[in-house]
């Protein structure tokens, strides 16, 4: 795969895609007028030699990559985002892949033996110590295990120097010191167990008969990481150390060190903790399983009563891959990133339309391993069925194929391509560790070249512009396939939920309708012309009436000639990032019953109906290239506007919350198409076995109130109204009365003032309720407990819900926060590691002003059937311990150095800013507090959690629902391959 920016950026342009959030950055930016920074403006590269084809792709200057005498490969890479930590990372070769008969699943058993014990560190004394440094299991603390390779992570703090010295320690363990004893073993049967019956379900039982065809009866097929259930009740403890002794040695394997560190320094801590490494005397040879090319056309029908939405999958014949290193490789994946950009940009288009052919489809090139890949095409399923998805899928690629594509197209996704990789480079300095750490890791595992920004800004910038619209063409037509053998997969309901009720296809439907469509006519693709930009003339601007400073928190304060307020934090964490965000009450409350589904998705339907004069594919059109998007939305007490942008491009992103103000766009078709996909999602839910379950839980809760914020069935879409959807949207979005806009991020102040007072000052604010209507939804009182039946494996969910008024306080929610935190410890230590009842889950609380004040704490804890009644004596052991004693301090010390540690990080973030002055604005809290959270959490103690507890997780007040099986489990239904 290409590099950092190749690969993930690349992506990014030729999808084209905008997803953003109030506290998410831009994916994708491009130049634009007015009001850009200087870290925002295009970069000047030095000039260099001319580039030639075929020179290698180099090893960048940013990390040194070296290795050591018995084969073990380092990388050191110094970075400062986030300070004071470090990212390593073990990367061991060796997988599923590599298990004999007797060791299935046993790759996957040998990482969770590395938390078990080793060398240096006793059981549980592992977790504990990194625990007690500020490092969370599970959400930091990490570790995987794939068909090829096995990755432990550990992120840890660099301050001290006695830590990341035994950080390096852990690792030296992982790699050779294991202990993997007989008693350990055992008890970790259970956790494995857990786990694997947690991904039991449709997908894993339709799984089970798509992977020999997937991977053509490859050993692939045969080795899923985790593993075979007899397998892991009764393997013999020699086999799992076999496994590690075999595999795990420093010629596979790999250590990666990115962060805040000198790079000597850590060059030096490798070679004390690594150099010593052994590799076996009589080495197993390491090899790579093949995956045979399939030269015949087959297809499969794989249904389940549970199955999730149905899809098609066409694969083409599946063809070696190597990583291409040098200039001219990377010029071709350009290429192919260019092509697929605009392919499934037309296959967005096909989903826009009033009767789609399928919800959502993709075409390309695609890794089915790091050494294999195919062309693809794929889609989930309308109610038209799967022919209607194949016609449409197959005759698109030919269509591309024969035809080609437009200069206007080219020049869109190009010009995405081209500011995605500006941006990366402006935001060399601002890179998160954890991505130049996958980045090393991908190099060692799949040979992804490492050249770095600066030289990879280079190849794009003087290769990208001269790939012309014959060379993208020539590579259609031979990279779409024309005629080949094919596998045809349809996986979905086993019985079909479309309007027509069609029956389900059979393989040799399958295969004719793709015959069919290849046979079919297609015409060239018709571009139509947009508009260039989003508004003919900018509104005529307002003023700024007021202006104050907040040099506390570092704030610029304005109010606009028609009361709009506006809140302006200027930072440096990005340079290349600006988000925005503005909320007021109000919302779906001021709606009565009758008008609920329309009011919950009057911001979805005009969204999905577009923007001004253009429709979504309009609008996509003339943001590409840019990257700035704008929700605007009604949330169940507030109206919100979320935005986010790169810094050159601010202006179009007042332009967007400009214009949602300015009316809707009304299309009907567009709007059926809406319809029709939410129909489908919900018709499909209903078959899942978490759909009741959690219809269940809202409703014993909420006590049936038609309010509860419950899932919607296809009765409730079916009641949504259009035109009604429009005139709530209208009712909120007429006026921006009462709306403070905040913008944090890389923009100058004073430079954006004056798109300030045009964008937002110029909004229209005639008087509209600003306030929030109480519906008087309550959950119940006492205790309610109720069984749910659903679901076909032999798996179960326990849930406990801690309902009840509060005085909400900043220090109350951090008190109820750190109680559900070391809560969680408790769970993982006893439910998990000693009494092996789960895999996963855990307790969650929260606390709200609004619309009254209350507070709620969920736990959520998957196991199975027969261990229901031990999990909920175990949690409400542990939940009577800490009323009772309180927790333990050395828990709730964790939980304090994890937070710490957090809390710096998030300082430095944008999102974290927006978030805490958006919630002083709506909960009437104190910002200032961004700047003492560390002292808040400080001062927790021992007994102010015993309090929480006593308070909020009262024995007398709370409900249960179970979620039990109905019923063993049948095989997935399949209708054999077959020939046309």
């Amino acid at each position: 795969m290409l590099p950092r920016f190749g690969r993930i950026l690349i992506r990014l342009a030729a999808t084209a895609l905008l997803s953003l959030s109030a506290t998410a950055p831009a994916i994708a930016q491009a130049s634009a007028p007015a009001a850009a920074t200087p870290a925002a403006r295009k970069p000047a590269p030095p000039k260099l030699a001319p580039l030639k084809l075929n020179d290698p792709l180099p090893i960048g200057p940013q990390v040194r990559v070296g290795k050591l005498a018995n084969g073990l490969t380092w990388y050191v890479q110094p970075n400062r985002k986030p300070e004071n930590k470090l990212e390593l990372r073990l990367v061991v070769k060796a997988g599923s892949i590599l298990e004999d008969e007797d060791q299935r699943g046993l790759a996957h058993f040998t990482e969770h033996m590395a938390f078990n014990g080793s060398r240096n560190f006793k059981k549980h004394e592992l977790v504990s110590y990194l625990q007690s440094t500020g490092v969370k299991f599970g959400a930091d603390l990490n570790a995987y295990t794939g068909f090829d390779e096995t990755v432990y992570i550990l992120p840890v703090p660099s301050e001290k120097k006695q830590d990341v010295d035994k950080a390096f320690l852990v690792l030296q363990d992982w790699a050779q010191g294991l202990t993997l004893n007989d008693a350990d073993i055992d008890k970790e049967r259970d956790i494995i167990l857990e786990e694997l019956r947690l991904g039991k379900g449709a997908g894993d039982r339709m799984q089970k008969v798509l992977m020999p065809k997937i991977y053509n009866g490859s050993r692939y097929a045969e080795r899923l990481p985790i593993g075979q259930e007899d397998t892991l009740r009764n393997f013999k403890p020699d086999a799992l150390r076999r496994f590690y002794r075999d595999w795990y040695r420093p010629d596979l394997m790999a250590v990666v060190v990115v962060g805040d560190i000198a790079p000597a320094e850590a060059e030096k801590l490798i070679k004390k903790h690594f150099d010593g490494l052994k590799n076996p005397p009589q080495e197993r040879p390491r090899n790579y399983a093949t995956i045979p090319a399939r030269t015949d056309a087959e297809a499969l029908v794989v249904t389940d009563r549970e199955a999730g939405p149905a899809g098609i999958l066409i694969r083409y014949p599946v063809q070696p891959f190597q990583e291409r290193e040098t200039v001219g490789g990377y010029r071709e994946q350009l290429v192919e990133a260019l092509f697929s950009g605009m392919l499934n940009a037309r296959l967005q288009e096909l989903a826009q339309l009033p009767n789609p052919p399928f919800l959502g489809a993709s075409s390309a090139l695609g890794r089915l391993t790091p050494r294999y890949r195919s062309y693809n095409a794929a889609a989930s399923l309308a109610g038209g069925g799967a022919t209607a998805a194949i016609d449409a899928l197959v005759q698109e690629n030919e269509r591309a194929r024969r035809y080609g594509f437009t200069a206007a197209e080219l020049e869109r996704v190009k010009k995405t391509m081209m500011r995605t990789y500006a941006r990366a480079w402006n935001e060399r300095d601002k890179t998160d560790s954890s991505v130049h750490a996958d980045e090393l890791m991908r190099n060692f595992l799949e040979g992804e070249s490492i050249p770095g920004i600066d030289a990879e800004y280079r190849y794009v910038t003087e290769l990208g512009p001269g790939i012309g619209l014959d060379e993208i063409n020539a590579y259609a037509r031979a990279t779409i396939p024309a005629d080949s053998g094919k596998l045809v997969i349809y996986t979905g309901p086993s019985q079909a939920k479309g309007d027509a009720g069609a029956a389900l296809p059979t393989g040799p439907e399958l295969l004719a309708a793709v015959a069919a469509a290849e046979r079919s006519e297609v015409r060239a693709h018709d571009e139509k012309a947009v508009a260039g930009t989003l508004m003919d003339k900018p509104p005529v601007p307002g003023r700024i009436v007021a202006s104050s400073l907040d040099a506390h928190l570092g704030l610029t304060r304005l109010t606009l000639s028609n009361g709009v307020k506006v809140i302006l934090k200027p930072t440096t964490f990005r340079n290349d990032q600006v988000l925005m965000s503005a909320a007021r009450f109000g919302g779906q409350s001021l709606f009565d019953d009758q008008d609920m589904f329309s009011a919950r998705y009057a911001d979805t339907i005009v969204a999905a109906m577009g923007l001004k004069d253009f429709s979504p594919l309009d609008l996509r059109k003339v943001l590409a290239g840019k990257a700035a998007a704008v929700n605007a939305g009604l949330g169940s007490n507030t109206d919100v506007v979320a935005g986010a942008a790169g810094a050159a491009d601010i202006e179009t992103m007042l332009q967007m919350a400009w214009l949602k103000f300015a009316g809707v766009r009304r299309d009907e078709d567009l709007y059926k198409s809406f319809i029709g996909k939410q129909m489908e999602l919900a018709r499909n839910r209903q078959s899942q076995p978490g759909a009741l379950f959690g219809d269940t839980l809202v409703a014993t809760l909420y006590g049936n109130n038609p309010r509860a914020p419950r899932a919607l069935r296809p009765e409730d879409i079916a009641r949504i109204d259009l035109d009604r959807a429009i005139a709530i949207y209208r009712q909120r979005f007429s006026s921006a009365k009462d709306l403070t806009f905040i913008l944090v991020g890389s923009f100058d102040v004073e430079a954006i003032k004056p798109l300030l007072a045009t964008y937002l000052g110029s909004l229209p604010t005639p008087a509209i309720p600003t306030a929030y209507r109480d519906l008087g939804l309550r959950p119940v009182k006492g205790v309610v407990k109720r069984e749910v039946k659903s679901g076909l494996e032999d798996k179960s969910t326990v849930s406990l819900t801690f309902t009840g008024p509060a005085e909400v306080t900043e220090m109350e929610e951090l008190r109820l926060s750190a109680l559900t935190e070391v809560m969680n410890i408790r769970i993982i230590d006893v439910l998990r590691e000693k009494l092996g009842l789960i895999y996963g889950g855990g307790m969650e609380g929260s606390m709200t002003r609004v619309p009254y004040a209350h507070y709620t704490v969920g736990v959520t804890l998957p196991t199975g059937p027969k261990n229901v009644d031990k999990v909920l004596q175990a949690t409400f052991a542990e939940i009577e311990r800490v009323r009772s004693q309180g927790p333990d301090q050395g828990d709730l010390d964790k939980v304090k150095a994890n937070w710490l540690q957090t809390y710096r990080k998030s300082l430095q973030e944008n999102g974290y800013w927006l978030a805490v002055l958006q919630t002083s604005l709506t909960e009437g809290t104190d910002p200032g507090t961004i700047l003492s959270f560390d002292k808040e959490v400080q001062s927790l103690s021992v007994a102010d959690l015993k309090r929480t507890a006593q308070r909020y997780l009262t024995p007398e007040n709370y409900v249960q629902v179970v979620l039990n099986p109905e019923t063993a489990a049948p095989a997935a239904a399949r209708v054999p391959a077959s020939a046309p």
